[in-house]
């Protein structure tokens, strides 16, 4: 494991799923890890429990990205409450599907804002604050690469405008020794996308290995991509995905 003693880590959305995965690991590794959430104050001060009790230091933060000022202002509060930023982990994002005829206005502004504006002033914040080994890791989606069928015309949208965000990133700020990727994750079971919901059976088809993978599976590879073993890596996407896009 990558060790990561004396780093601080945000994540956004960390309250669950895979950005709760994503903050236990990465505190196993010895970051000091700050996570937001937007309504589960309970799920996010359980996470930060573990944390704590596994010996790990941990801040919950309160943040809305859909509000222009949300991402910035959390990147500021971790500086505030721990001290620093080494990683920032844009995870925070929505799952979304459905006719491009019933994609409101609205739900195209909410979707873009969580899942690329936020993620764009965020690392404009934390690359205020980050040094040489600093890290911007963004979690993508398997629509990146391959749109296997209709309905998921906002979410590929939304997760490809990542690629461009992060290969622009890693130019600016490579001469810094700061490194920006993208994790892609494949069909994860977690409580947005279940291993028995009612499209499980299609989505495992169309990975190579068959199955779903695990939260832990995602945050391993962030795990990596953050610390020392990653620092070559940049302006990149690793597809975490079983196979999905092959």
């Amino acid at each position: 494991m990558n060790d990561l003693t004396g780093k601080v880590a945000l994540v956004t959305g960390g309250s669950r799923g895979i950005g709760a995965a994503i903050a236990r690991r990465l505190a196993d590794a010895g970051a000091a890890v700050a996570l937001t959430y937007v309504q589960a104050a309970d799920q996010a001060r359980g996470v930060a429990k573990q944390i704590e009790a596994d010996g790990g230091r941990a801040a919950i933060i309160q943040a809305d990205l859909t509000q222009p000022n949300g991402a910035a202002e959390a990147v500021e509060q971790t500086v505030r409450e721990l001290g620093r930023i080494d990683i920032l982990v844009n995870n925070a994002g929505f799952l979304t599907y459905g006719p491009l005829a019933e994609v409101s206005a609205e739900e195209l502004d909410r979707v873009l804002a969580v899942d690329v504006r936020s993620v764009f002033l965020a690392a404009q914040a934390a690359a205020r604050h980050m040094g040489d080994g600093g890290r911007i890791i963004s979690i993508g989606s398997c629509f990146n690469g391959r749109v296997p069928g209709a309905n998921f015309v906002l979410q590929a949208t939304a997760k490809s405008a990542l690629i461009g965000l992060t290969k622009g990133l890693a130019r600016e700020l490579g001469p810094r020794g700061i490194t920006a990727t993208i994790v892609d994750p494949g069909p994860i079971d977690t409580d947005m996308n279940p291993a028995d919901g009612e499209t499980a059976d299609f989505q495992r088809s169309l990975t190579a290995l068959g199955r779903y993978g695990e939260a832990e599976d995602i945050a391993a590879a962030v795990a990596y991509l953050a610390g020392p073993s990653g620092r070559y890596i940049t302006g990149t996407t690793l597809a975490v995905d079983g196979g999905y896009t092959v």
